[in-house]
């Protein structure tokens, strides 16, 4: 009998989860060629996405009062790549955070005559809105290991600013780990950097070996990392990271590692190489809300950075009972 409850149990759960997962609807593709999306919701419940763009040149931000509304907000340009020199090329993944009342942009480029010299950059903005005021460039993030670094986010844990990113730090491969270091303001980092993750599994090394693109979302008295894996293709999917919020974040031991993708390619629904995503809530901050890139199609012509149809897409988060999040992987947006 106890195994006929469990099995009911779990039956009805994916009932009511599938049928709340379709209380909210968004209109996807929220934003065509635009990946590596972040969201950021403010206070007052607007909403900012900003993204890489197919061009590689520049930074764009919209804004609307709701989720769906992102779709055909206008867009403005808040940042132009440089001719020559640092950040003149591979403008990448920005994020946009606001911090102590200044919005920074953490974002990766490298330089024209060395592509893939690639490391992290910061703007700043004093003005309430992002999309008004001035973008200094606030400098380089520097870390120890001076490699190939990009997609940087921040979050607060406990009072203090963390950094993640991704980053090559092995000199016997091209491979990019997760790293994690305390800030000591947001364009300086402090203390140890300890790496999360790296590529172990094959479902993390299929034609590059790469985990990056970490997100954050904290719930139910864990710290939760969502990254990708693997090239940027149809191969290109989600990992999970946990730790308890109580644990010492900054002891690589105490951290936890899906042995499998979360979040993958899934033909029946036109959904290929999902991944690099954010996380945010609906209008009513009740539900968790993903954003996420993926392409409605598998086969792509030429190298997979070139194909510029990484679109972004909204869908609810769902949560289990054990209080992980379930991605649900065999729902359409």
């Amino acid at each position: 009998m106890t195994n006929l409850n469990q099995i009911l149990s779990i039956f009805f759960f994916a009932i009511i989860t599938s049928c709340f997962a379709q209380e909210i609807k968004f209109n996807n593709p929220l934003a065509e060629k635009r990946a590596d999306p972040w969201v950021y919701k403010t206070e007052d419940g607007t909403y900012f996405l900003i993204a890489t763009v197919p061009e590689y040149d520049k930074i764009v931000i919209r804004k609307a009062k709701t989720i769906n509304g992102l779709k055909t907000a206008t867009e403005k340009v808040v940042w132009t790549k440089h001719k020559s020199g640092n950040m003149s090329h591979h403008i990448w993944a920005p994020e946009l955070h606001k911090i102590d009342g200044t919005w920074y942009i953490y974002f990766a480029a490298s330089k024209a005559e060395d592509e893939w010299n690639i490391r992290m950059w910061v703007l700043s903005n004093d003005a309430k809105d992002p999309m008004d005021g001035t973008w200094t460039e606030a400098g380089q993030i520097k870390t120890q290991h001076d490699s190939f670094s990009l997609d940087a986010t921040v979050f607060n844990h406990k009072g203090k600013n963390y950094m993640i990113w991704a980053q090559n730090v092995s000199d016997k491969d091209h491979s990019t780990s997760l790293v994690l270091s305390e800030m000591k303001n947001p364009t300086t980092l402090i203390g140890s950097e300890v790496v999360l993750t790296s590529p172990d599994f094959s479902w993390e090394r299929q034609k590059y070996n790469v985990n990056e693109g970490p997100a954050v979302i904290k719930k139910n008295g864990k710290i939760f990392v969502s990254y990708s894996a693997s090239a940027t293709n149809h191969k290109y999917c989600l990992g999970l990271l946990w730790i308890d919020e109580s644990d010492n974040i900054l002891d690589a031991k105490n951290w936890h590692k899906s042995p499998g993708s979360v979040f993958y390619t899934n033909a029946d629904v036109k959904r290929y190489g999902p991944g690099h995503n954010s996380f945010t809530t609906s209008e009513d901050g009740k539900t968790d809300i993903m954003i996420y890139h993926a392409r409605d199609y598998k086969e792509i012509q030429g190298h997979e950075l070139s194909d510029p149809n990484r679109a972004t897409r909204a869908r609810v988060l769902q949560w289990t009972n054990d209080g992980f999040p379930d991605f649900m992987q065999f729902e359409a947006d």
